[in-house]
Formats: structure tokens, C-alpha cells, sequence
């Protein structure tokens, strides 16, 4: 596989975990009624960017992430204050447009000073107009157009705060969770592929070795080895062996439907005990009820092994320099889309899963964080200060960002130092 499709290849992958992933929080933000802003891949500059219908669609430059960015969430960029002269243009009586500069370049419009002004709630705007006062009814998706740029208001019943804390919650939580969706359906793909392990079967096997010695084959499958079942636990059998230094061990293998024992002694070769041989599954094709109950099964044993290593990482059980980041990430990617389509995929699951879990930690500007400030609002029965929650999650962010360069930084490191 060429390096250009090895690249193409990581590059879908993380454009679908960060897609779905936001997506997740687009669409339930969007059956809530909320008005969604923008839907970003990446941070930074923009790279590419199109509107359709109410939302921005974005490509950054930094491909680390992306968000949805919901009306209420930040301060308003743009806004119309009482004493600002600005000019209206109405449908059916009704403000569709508000203007906020470049007015003498404007047709259609009443120009006016702004006496009073609710976006939010009532929804009008009072002006003077030739010195007398005029109040006019402005429409529920009414624009304001200020440099050139339309930017659709966003009353009380289409920002984020303005919905319960049920629906605020799902739109949060809907992102992580799509990412659980989605490695179960990637390992279900996987399912189909490769079939259900039913034995360990022997692969390649290393000329000179203890294997080869002992008359073993690639293909060969292991039933038992000193009276112990194998069955398809792969680790099992490693155990034994790496138990077993310089003992003989009894093998019981089939090889075309015919069982025979082999003596293999294990031996240190490079300061690892084994007897040179890779090992694999035998297989067998899958009913759907298998395949479903499989993809269970492997997206639950890999949230709990990801969890313990999230609970290890948080007391310390790792040090600094045991994490990775993009570029160790990049690297394993490059291992898996080479050993093929199956194993891209079934790390593209792990990903996933990690990246749910990752999001669902109570750390500042993550999703986690953001549901605990609802559960903590739900229970007191009003929000927090919408400044101090701001703060934190922008100190979270600074931290997140810090935390990336230092992980970054020990991957460029072990790649110098191979």
C-alpha cells in the first residue's frame, strides 16, 4: 500500500470519528429547536466554508477536533443598541432585515434611531423615525447585516439556554454517544468480514526456531498443549509458553482434519520466551444474530479496558512519558492500514470508544463538564453564572491545548530517538 493511500486512508478515519461524533450534537440540537451557528471540523483559520439554510458549514485549519456552535452559547458578535442609528427593511409589515451600517448604500429601508430594542423575547424594535417614535414587529428569522455579513437573530426559544435541561443534555450527550454507535457498527462490519474466531491457528512460522524444529506448520490448528484446552484464547497459549522456558511442551494440533502431538520447547529469543511462530484464528462465517451479539460483545470489552486505562492514567499509574498523541496516533494508524482493511477498521472502532469516553470526563470544555453544569443547574434549580462557567471552560480549553503540545512534543521525541 502506497503512502498517499495509507494517508487518505487515516484522514477518512479521523474526518468520520470527528464528524459523527458532531454531528451527534447537531442533530438533537436542531430537533430541539435550537439554532445551530455553525458546524465546524477543526479549529482555527477557515479553509473552506459554505451556509445552507440556517447553519455555516466549516473546514479549519487544525484538524485536532471540531464543534457545533450553538446561538446562546457565547455572546452575540453582532448587536443593535438604543442610540445606534440603523435601517429596517419590512415584509408585510414585519422587520425582516436589520441594517447596521452602510445605510445610504441601502434601498427599500426606514432609517431610524434605535429608542428601545428586544431581540430575545418581544421581539421588536421602537425607532425615531423624522423625530416620531415607530414600533416595529420584527420577524422570528430576521437578519442583521453589518459589514457585509448576514447573521440570523436568535430569540429566546432558539438559543441553547432557552430549552429544558433534558433537551440541553441530550444535545450534549447525542455527540459521545454517537461515537459508541458508531464503533459498535464498525465492529459489526468487522463481524461480517473476518467470520468468528473458533481455534488459534499458527501463521507464519520463523526458520530455526522451536516450531520449525518441532515439525509445526503454518495452518496447523492448536487444540490442546500439555492437556490444556486452547480453544481460540490466544493469550492462553502465549502464557503457557512464555511459562514454559526450556520445558518441553506437548502440543496437540489438527492438520487437514488429522490430530497429531508435536514437543516444542520454548527458548529466550531477544529476551522474550517463544517458540517463533505468529499466531491467528481460525474462522467461520457468522449468522446476523452472532454478528450483532459479537459487536456487543467487543464494544463492551473495549470500554471497560479503555476506562481502566483512563482510571490508571488518573492515579498515576502512567507516567508523562507513556502518553501519546496525534503523531503516535498517526504511526499506529499507519501500522493498521497496513495489516489491512479489517484492522484499520477495528482501530477506527477503538478510536471511537476513546473519544466518547474522553469526552464524557468532567474536565473543563469537554461534554462531560458541560453535563455536570446541567446536572448542578437541574439540582438547584437555576444555571450557573453563565460568565463562570465561560471561565472554566475556557481554562479547561488552555489546559487541553497545553496537555496536547506536551504529548505531542514525547511523540516527536520517540520518533527522533526511533
Amino acid at each position: 500500500m502506497s503512502n498517499i493511500q495509507i494517508g487518505l486512508q487515516i484522514v477518512l478515519m479521523f474526518f468520520v470519528l470527528v464528524t459523527l461524533h458532531e454531528w451527534g450534537h447537531f442533530y438533537f440540537a436542531k430537533r430541539a429547536g435550537i439554532l445551530v451557528r455553525e458546524f465546524a471540523i477543526g479549529f482555527g483559520p477557515k479553509l473552506f466554508s459554505y451556509k445552507k439554510g440556517e447553519t455555516t458549514y466549516t473546514l479549519r485549519i487544525l484538524p485536532i477536533g471540531g464543534y457545533v456552535r450553538m446561538a446562546g452559547e457565547d455572546p452575540e458578535i453582532v448587536q443593535a443598541n438604543p442610540g445606534q442609528t440603523i435601517g429596517v427593511r419590512l415584509k408585510d409589515e414585519v422587520v425582516t432585515h436589520l441594517f447596521l451600517d452602510q445605510l445610504d448604500q441601502r434601498s427599500n429601508v426606514i432609517q431610524g434611531e434605535i429608542e428601545s430594542i428586544d431581540l430575545e423575547r418581544e421581539l421588536f424594535v421602537r425607532l425615531l423615525v423624522e423625530g416620531e417614535p415607530v414600533r416595529f414587529a420584527v420577524a422570528e428569522d430576521a437578519v442583521m447585516v453589518a459589514r457585509g455579513k448576514e447573521t440570523q437573530i436568535a430569540p429566546w426559544n432558539r438559543q441553547f439556554g432557552g430549552k429544558s435541561v433534558g433537551k440541553r443534555a441530550l444535545s450534549i450527550f447525542a455527540g459521545p454517544a454517537m461515537n459508541f454507535i458508531l464503533a459498535f457498527v464498525l465492529f459489526l462490519i468487522v463481524m461480517v468480514m473476518n467470520g468468528m474466531p473458533t481455534n488459534v491457528k499458527l501463521g507464519k512460522i520463523e526458520p530455526g526456531k522451536p516450531a520449525a524444529a518441532a515439525g509445526l506448520m503454518q495452518g496447523d490448528i492448536v487444540l490442546e498443549v500439555n492437556h490444556t484446552p486452547i480453544g481460540k484464547d490466544q493469550n492462553q497459549l502465549s502464557q503457557l509458553i512464555k511459562s514454559s522456558k526450556d520445558q518441553p511442551m506437548l502440543w496437540i494440533i489438527e492438520r487437514n482434519k488429522e490430530q497429531m502431538q508435536k514437543t516444542v520447547t520454548p527458548v529466550d529469543i531477544d529476551g522474550t520466551v517463544r517458540v517463533g511462530v505468529e499466531l491467528g484464528f481460525d474462522k467461520r462465517n457468522v449468522n446476523p444474530v452472532e454478528a450483532i451479539t459479537g459487536a456487543w460483545d467487543n464494544t463492551v470489552f473495549m470500554t471497560k479496558n479503555i476506562l481502566l486505562g483512563f482510571k490508571q492514567m488518573i492515579f498515576g499509574q502512567f507516567k508523562m512519558d507513556d502518553l501519546g498523541g496525534p503523531v503516535r496516533i498517526v504511526q499506529i494508524s499507519s501500522d493498521f492500514a497496513q495489516a489491512g482493511l479489517s484492522s484499520m477498521i477495528s482501530l477506527t472502532a477503538f478510536l471511537s470508544i476513546n473519544l466518547g469516553i474522553f469526552n464524557l470526563l468532567p474536565i473543563p470544555a469537554l461534554d462531560g463538564s458541560r453535563l455536570l453544569f446541567l446536572g448542578i443547574e437541574a439540582v438547584r434549580g437555576r444555571p450557573v453564572d453563565p460568565s463562570r462557567e465561560s471561565m472554566v471552560h475556557f481554562i479547561g480549553f488552555a489546559m487541553l491545548m497545553l496537555l496536547m503540545i506536551a504529548v505531542t512534543y514525547n511523540d516527536i521525541v520517540r520518533l527522533i530517538q526511533g
